[in-house]
């Protein structure tokens, strides 16, 4: 099926996107020239795309944009940081595929130091614009994400299909491994610190690291292939990052979440760092059809029935009928479909949540949770 031809567009580049299901798009290029497979996946921020685009928890994925008009602010300098950690950014690098985007207006801001084609050209990502965003997301919401291919090259449909179907399967690589820092990092807060914890970085977004070093912690970042005793020995806490891919790949990091977590130590996990924990404790985890991604995403606190505005970028979620017997509980449900956000221990000191509490981009109603690990490490109770 064809939704887009350039047919009346007037492009210096053609480029192609090939969805596994056979939908066929046409448009104009822009970013690096080359090809690229990877999961096709929509996000629904208004703004945010450098913050989005560098998350490393989009690793071996396509992004769809659904705002009509993506690039008019350019990209942000990374001389802007906290506490050495760049502000406009989430990694040191553009962690998707490719990006799909309905329009690529010109650049106009005063802090800008380059274009968004600019930017994923020196990154080696292409994009495709001018193509119809609405369509390929209601593909999308309606038979799930799925393998897709984006090229900005010359290249027929019948190469990009063979390029395409001899592509590894997203759920079948470890993009952990890919996105972890090789050996370990140490983030010092301003000040004397008020704790010390470690963290077993799956690929962490700079959003989390600027919040735990605003409330005073001293984060020692350790490469994802650590061992339990590397994470727990000299530390007061211990943080499991977000990060990419499939969470019933990681067999070994769900280990040594158990190691971690049945050690007593207070543990906070977020996003991929929940769904390993869950594991861990024996709830079973599944994919969502076309998962949650984007800044506006509603959360309810069952505990208390407030309400919050999320951060939110996963495509699993913990299965809540699996929860008996594992002493975990529910703490947070999506507000749209009710699925799992968030979990509280009966007995261990654990603050799991799906959703990205850091909030950039978007709103900062949750931050409140890096507090409340704060003051856990300091004696309190989760």
């Amino acid at each position: 099926m064809m939704i887009n031809t350039l047919k009346g567009l007037k492009c210096t580049r053609r480029a192609r996107l090939l969805l596994a299901n056979g939908t066929a798009i046409e448009g104009c290029a822009f970013g690096y020239n080359t090809t690229k497979t990877g999961e096709l996946v929509f996000s629904t921020g208004m703004t945010g795309y450098p913050e989005a685009l560098t998350d490393p928890s989009y690793a071996g994925q396509i992004l769809v944009w659904t705002h009509p008009m993506v690039g008019c602010y350019g990209v942000p300098s990374r001389e802007h940081t906290f506490c050495g950690v760049p502000i406009n950014y989430e990694s040191d690098k553009i962690a998707v595929e490719g990006f799909v985007v309905s329009e690529l207006p010109p650049h106009n801001h005063y802090l800008s130091v380059s274009s968004l084609a600019e930017w994923l050209e020196s990154n080696r990502v292409p994009g495709i614009y001018r193509v119809d965003t609405r369509a390929i997301v209601k593909v999308l919401r309606e038979q799930g994400v799925m393998p897709a291919v984006i090229s900005t090259e010359d290249k027929s449909w019948e190469e990009l299909r063979k390029v395409l179907d001899s592509a590894p399967s997203y759920e079948e690589v470890d993009y952990t491994e890919l996105v972890s820092p090789k050996a370990p990092i140490i983030h010092r807060p301003e000040g004397s610190p008020v704790g010390k914890v470690s963290m077993l970085d799956c690929g962490v977004k700079y959003g989390i690291l600027r919040n735990l070093l605003r409330v005073g912690l001293e984060v020692h970042r350790l490469p994802c292939s650590s061992r339990a005793d590397e994470l727990l020995e000299g530390y007061d806490g211990v943080i499991l990052s977000n990060g990419p891919g499939n969470p019933a790949l990681l067999k070994d990091k769900v280990r040594v979440a158990e190691e971690v977590l049945l050690s007593g130590k207070p543990v906070l996990g977020i996003c991929l760092g929940m769904q390993i924990s869950s594991l861990a404790l024996g709830a079973r985890v599944y994919k969502l059809r076309y998962g949650h991604r984007g800044p506006n995403k509603g959360v309810v606190d069952v505990i208390n029935k407030r309400s919050y505005i999320t951060t939110q970028n996963h495509g699993y979620a913990v299965d809540e009928q699996s929860l008996e017997g594992t002493g975990l509980s529910v703490w947070f449900k999506n507000a749209d479909d009710g699925t799992v956000e968030g979990l509280l221990h009966r007995d261990l000191n654990l603050l799991l949540v799906q959703f990205h509490p850091e909030g950039g981009p978007g709103p900062w109603d949750t931050t409140w949770v890096f507090q409340k690990f704060a003051k856990v490490l300091q004696g309190g109770k989760a």
